[in-house]
């Protein structure tokens, strides 16, 4: 097989400039302790070569396409059971990785927030991402308290990784081209091993709060706790975009205090 097919329904453009390829894969730091780089949606291979000329870490590739699997195999024999062929969405970590893996690629662009939610369920392994998403995506992944693209991913991802905006890649850089620019971002596991909160409330404060983020925390999070119980803390008059990660955890202890006391 000589080419592989893009295909829509998996949201397939194949990177093909090769100095792109590169910075990518150079963005990754080896220094952080991980012996092991997944690559997720190789397709054929461009990131790829640069990876597995690398010898610091030991090169996994992942791709639920079967053409880009048989293509892959032909083209890089030496992988063996290195090549994976499945759903990354599904993928058991503790199978196949140790305690610290790094994972990379131009990722589809129709799954970008599932893949970053991955991330997140196994950022207990997961030290580092290095990786291609379209560009509107990667700017509310970095985005900083304040800004329009803040949101519910800038929150989750920010409270367990320090998030880096690397360079736009344009469209001619892709076969085929694909309708939007592409931003290339970088992840990198923080010192948090949990937050200093009830983590499911978290999630669910923070859900709530950017489903109304026209209105101020206190009209927002009235289903989550009752207004009568809320504190006079300053941040409830604030809406959502204006709250940093540390600022969410301290609302969520207030209202767990809150839950707790009406339940005695």
């Amino acid at each position: 097989m000589n080419t592989v097919r893009a295909k829509k329904h998996l949201g397939q453009h194949f990177l093909n400039d090769k100095h792109a390829a590169q910075k990518i894969v150079d963005a990754l730091e080896p220094a952080l302790g991980f012996k092991q780089v997944l690559e997720v949606g190789p397709g054929m291979g461009v990131l790829s070569d640069f990876l597995l000329q690398k010898d610091t870490y030991e090169t996994w590739l992942i791709d639920v396409d079967d053409e880009s699997i048989i293509f892959l195999a032909d083209k890089y024999p030496q992988l063996d059971n290195r090549l994976i062929h499945g759903d990354f969405l599904a993928l058991d970590f503790s199978q196949f990785f140790g305690d610290k893996v790094a994972v990379i690629g131009n990722f589809p662009y129709n799954i970008s927030s599932q893949i970053l939610f991955k991330v997140l369920e196994e950022r207990g392994r997961v030290a580092q991402m290095v990786g291609m998403f379209q560009k509107e995506v990667a700017e509310r992944c970095v985005a900083k308290p304040g800004s329009k693209e803040y949101g519910i991913l800038s929150v989750f991802l920010q409270a367990y990784y320090d998030l880096q905006y690397l360079f736009t890649v344009k469209a001619g850089a892709f076969s085929p081209p694909p309708k939007v620019l592409s931003g290339v971002i970088k992840m990198t596991r923080n010192d948090r091993d949990t937050l200093d909160c009830d983590e499911k409330l978290f999630w669910r404060v923070v859900k709530a709060a950017f489903n109304q983020r026209r209105k101020t925390l206190r009209n927002a999070l009235s289903a989550v706790v009752p207004k009568d119980r809320m504190s006079d803390n300053p941040l409830y008059e604030l809406r959502a975009e204006r709250l940093s990660v540390e600022d969410f955890v301290i609302l969520t202890n207030e209202i767990t205090h809150a839950i707790h006391q009406n339940d005695k």
